[in-house]
């Protein structure tokens, strides 16, 4: 119970138990509500997966409100897409650049529709194959949706989310949801609900408790509106497994300082712990690490702990033939290493096929490389 409600019911048994008139026990109750109204959202509200909650988290998204929620890849930060006043509150709260475009979630396959107006075969493979799940798809945008949400560009990124906490908030909201991940921009995205509430508490309206996400990276952002489409950034689905589905498709390799971002994760350095990232051979350089002073962090894989034995900070990602755990850990990792306060990090080089390449792709970012 708010402090509001609290108020409310210890004045009016007061007033009842003196026999003051009930008009005057309404006319306090109508003060009441009006001097709070304006701060119903002042606080952060923390909020779990209850039906009551869900509830009111999505009339608060209805009331321009943001709420940060959990989805199969990382916390978002969510806003009702067709509300611009609303979509600003994110950047805000992020920090984020203006030229940096969001991703609209939407919680069932048909309401693509609502905010992209082409639609190609080949896009309607990867949503069967794909969604619900970490893919989203750049189409063309419809009127409706706002500038703010896509940068100014024709475009517009959509992904139909897999958690459930996120489809239930999306459908009782009833309206698109767009949403970045659920951070401080330019620092490691969230994983966790604790990452969420260190960065946002205090910024946002809502944060829903999901607990922790199970892919852990963002999703892949493939742009279906070029005659071969291209991946911007991978993610949850790997280059093969979409090109099983459609064929061949191409991945962008680099973009320059001056080009406008088609997808959010490409242009601005992203992920990054407050310390230097070094990637190099870990295991050829073991011996000088081992040897280094100060407060040095090691990111790792399980076969090759015993090659830093007496390194104080040393974190492992998993095993090296897992890419799976390695994505469900990396941020979580590099979050730790900021709680350390490490100096420099050093971590390995990572493979580029399959899942690797969004390890790689985030770790790289950190570290301040394309």
């Amino acid at each position: 119970m708010g402090a509001m409600e609290t108020n409310v019911m210890f004045f009016g048994l007061f007033f009842i138990v003196y026999g003051i008139p009930i008009s005057l026990i309404v006319l306090l109750i109508v003060w009441l509500v009006k001097s709070n109204k304006s701060n119903l959202y002042s606080k952060t509200q923390i909020l779990y997966s209850s039906n009551f909650d869900i509830k009111n988290a999505a009339k608060i998204l209805r009331n321009s409100g943001t709420v940060a929620f959990p989805t199969e890849t990382v916390y978002g930060l969510g806003a009702n897409a067709l509300d611009e006043a609303a979509v600003a509150k994110i950047f805000a709260a992020k920090g984020r650049p203006s030229d940096n475009p969001l991703i609209v979630h939407i919680a069932e396959r048909d309401d693509v529709y609502k905010v992209a107006r082409e639609v190609s075969e080949a896009a309607k493979l990867l949503m069967d194959q794909f969604w619900g799940g970490p893919l989203t798809l750049i189409l063309k945008r419809q009127a409706c949706v706002p500038d703010i949400v896509t940068a100014g560009l024709d475009t517009v990124a959509v992904r139909m989310p897999a958690n459930e906490i996120a489809l239930e908030l999306i459908r009782a909201a009833g309206v698109p949801i767009a949403a970045p991940s659920a951070n401080v921009s330019g620092k490691p995205s969230p994983t966790a609900f604790e990452h969420v509430k260190h960065d946002l508490f205090g910024k946002v309206d809502v944060i829903i408790d999901g607990g922790s996400c199970d892919v852990g990276l963002e999703s892949t952002v493939i742009d279906m509106t070029r005659e071969v489409p291209i991946i911007l950034r991978p993610g949850g689905v790997s280059r093969e497994e979409i090109e099983a589905v459609i064929g061949q498709v191409d991945v962008v390799t680099k973009i320059e300082s001056n080009d406008k971002p088609a997808s959010p994760g490409m242009k601005y350095k992203h992920y990054a712990p407050n310390a230097k990232i070094i990637i190099c051979d870990i295991l050829e350089n073991a011996e000088n690490i081992r040897n280094q002073g100060g407060k040095v962090g090691v990111l790792i894989f399980d076969e090759y702990l015993d090659e830093f034995v007496g390194v104080k900070y040393v974190l492992s990602l998993g095993s090296v033939n897992d890419a799976e755990s390695a994505a469900r850990n990396l941020f979580g990792k590099l979050r730790k290493f900021d709680t350390l306060e490490v100096d420099l990090i050093y971590a390995p080089k990572i493979p580029e096929n399959g899942m690797w390449a969004a390890v790689r792709n985030r770790l790289y970012k950190a570290a301040g490389e394309n």
